[in-house]
Order: structure tokens, then C-alpha cells, then sequence
């Protein structure tokens, strides 16, 4: 009896094997890995690491708003069936806990900026100038007159400046942390993912390099540049530039004019050589404080979103050498 019992567990044990195996050749067979990512700049770098073993959809698209998102039905749907989702986080996007609970997302979450030292951002009445200081402050930053931090819909950020992808030193750790979500989603391809995430950084640090070294060779005093709203503090505290942003954090705030005329009489006490437009920003308030200063429009910015395909900026790296450059140009004797 017990001879045959054991012949019948083996038995049972090669059936289970068999549709082990067949399983795992289904799901083989159905495709890459599904992946979502919250932003196209994070879109970007998923699809860098994850090359042909990943198909990538990106919620917020090419010059899209991320601070100011709503998402659709259509976002439920591709997260939905998604097998991982990779996000900012520092509270970057603050509508996705809402979606992600109402499209029944039961994958792995990757935080892209997991391990970033994570910097404050400046108190509104001084301007938004950086330079390279530790801007950090005790104060409440919701002043009532346009530059908080909070929005319209009732969505607020932390103290903690999300815009970290804009330093390249960053955007290695935000490369690993991809490389790593996608080996724990997908092991069976986990040496392909790390592979081409090497490949990857190799390139971000030839170009950090680069961007470092051209702003080195930059009067110190000429390096400073007004913006709309404030996303590029890691920008100026890894490069040596200092930014004076119009609108603060919010990309839908209006200033008041007592914000205008202090801005104004900082770029022109402080000789501000140039002033620049976001893609997801409008252009007016630049070209106002451009007008009244006599500073130099130097050209669009990409801060929060890549341009669309074709455009300078339509992958990170070409987003970043772009911006290097335009600010560079803008900002010689």
C-alpha cells in the first residue's frame, strides 16, 4: 500500500510540474511585462531599462501637468492590468492613491526616488532663489498669496521639493531603483534589466560631467535665471545656478502684484541675465517680468514632462542636454 500511495504522489507531483510549466509558458508567451509609469520623464527611463522586455504606458504624457492631473477612466484601465507601477513619490503625485485604489492595482509599486536626499523648498518671500544652500525651513509654506504649495483641487505637496529627476546624479538612483522594481516584477529577466540599466548611467554620468563642467566655466555672478514655477532647486544646487522662480511651487497659481514687483526688483538688483518659459507653464508672467527688467527670453524649459516625439526634449537625456544648453547659451558674458 504504501509503494503505491508513493506512485501516486510522484504522479500527482509531475501533473502539478506540468502545469507549473504550463503556466509559466502562458504568461511567457502573453508578452513583456506591463508596466505604468506616473510621468513621461519616469516613462522614459522605464523604457530605457526595461528595453524590449517591457511595454511602458505613461499616465501623464509629453507636456503634460503632473501637479494639476486628473485621471481618467482609461488610466484605471491600463493600471488595471499592469503588473508593476513606478511613481516619484516625495509626494509627487498626489492623485495616485485615489486611482490606484479605484482601478484594483494588486501589482508591485516602485518608488523612482527611493534613496534621494530629498531638498526643501524655499520660503516664497525670498524669492525661490537657490544657491546651493540647504534651504531648509520651519515655516508653514501655504501664504495665501499664490505661491503655496497646494492646489486647487485641494491637493497639497510636502515641504519636500519632488523634482529630483532634475539633478542627473538623481536620476542614477532613479535608474537602479527601476532596474531593481523590475527584476523583483520579472526575475527571469532580472540580468537583462541591470545590464542595460549600467549601460544607462554610463550615459547620465558622462553627461552630468559635461552639464558640470559648463557651468564651471560660467561667471558665478551671471548664473542666475528666472523661472515660471519652482522645479529646478536640484538643477541649481548640483550645477551652480541660482533660480528665482515666479509662480512657486504651483504651476496654476497667479502671483500677486506685490509678488511681480518683488520679483522684478530682484532681477533687476541682482542683474538676472535671462529668463525662461516651462513647456507646461504659461508664458505671460516671464514675459512681463522679461519686459520691465530688460532680461534676456531664453527659450523654453523642460521641467516637468518631456516634449513630444521630434521635439528637443523627448527623452530624459535629450531633455537635460537641452536644458544645459539653453541655460548655458542664455547665461555667457
Amino acid at each position: 500500500m504504501r509503494s503505491v500511495s508513493t506512485a501516486r504522489r510522484r504522479a500527482l507531483l509531475a501533473v502539478a510540474g506540468l502545469c507549473l510549466s504550463a503556466v509559466f509558458g502562458a504568461a511567457h508567451a502573453a508578452g513583456p511585462l506591463k508596466a505604468v509609469a506616473s510621468f513621461s520623464i519616469l516613462g522614459d527611463i522605464v523604457r530605457e531599462v526595461g528595453g524590449k522586455d517591457v511595454s511602458v504606458a505613461t499616465l501623464v504624457g509629453p507636456d503634460g501637468d503632473a501637479h494639476e492631473y486628473e485621471p481618467t477612466p482609461g488610466d484605471a484601465k491600463k493600471l488595471s492590468t499592469a503588473g508593476v507601477l513606478f511613481v516619484n513619490g516625495l509626494d509627487f503625485e498626489t492623485w495616485m492613491p485615489r486611482l490606484a485604489k479605484s482601478s484594483g492595482f494588486s501589482g508591485l509599486t516602485v518608488v523612482a526616488s527611493k534613496g534621494v536626499t530629498p531638498r526643501k523648498f524655499a520660503e516664497a518671500g525670498e524669492g525661490h532663489g537657490h544657491d546651493g544652500h540647504d534651504h531648509d525651513h520651519d515655516h508653514d509654506h501655504d501664504h495665501g498669496h499664490g505661491h503655496g504649495h497646494g492646489h486647487k483641487d485641494g491637493h497639497h505637496h510636502g515641504d519636500a521639493d519632488p523634482h529630483a529627476w532634475q539633478d542627473l546624479s538623481n536620476g542614477v538612483i532613479y535608474a537602479r531603483n527601476v532596474a531593481e522594481g523590475l527584476a523583483a516584477a520579472d526575475p527571469a529577466h532580472a540580468d537583462a534589466y541591470r545590464e542595460r540599466a549600467q549601460a544607462y548611467i554610463a550615459r547620465l554620468q558622462a553627461l552630468d560631467t559635461d552639464v558640470r563642467k559648463t557651468f564651471a566655466a560660467i561667471p558665478a555672478e551671471r548664473r542666475k535665471v528666472v523661472t515660471s514655477h519652482d522645479a529646478f532647486g536640484y538643477f541649481g544646487d548640483a550645477y551652480g545656478v541660482a533660480f528665482i522662480s515666479a509662480m512657486g511651487m504651483s504651476t496654476d497659481a497667479e502671483p500677486s502684484a506685490g509678488d511681480v514687483a518683488r520679483i522684478i526688483e530682484q532681477v533687476k538688483r541682482e542683474r538676472v541675465p535671462a529668463v525662461f518659459v516651462e513647456n507646461i507653464s504659461s508664458p505671460k508672467l516671464v514675459q512681463q517680468i522679461a519686459r520691465e527688467t530688460g532680461a534676456k527670453v531664453g527659450g523654453t524649459l523642460y521641467s516637468d514632462a518631456l516634449s513630444k516625439a521630434g521635439q528637443p526634449g523627448a527623452t530624459y537625456l535629450e531633455m537635460f542636454e537641452w536644458n544645459a544648453r539653453q541655460l548655458a547659451a542664455a547665461l555667457q558674458p
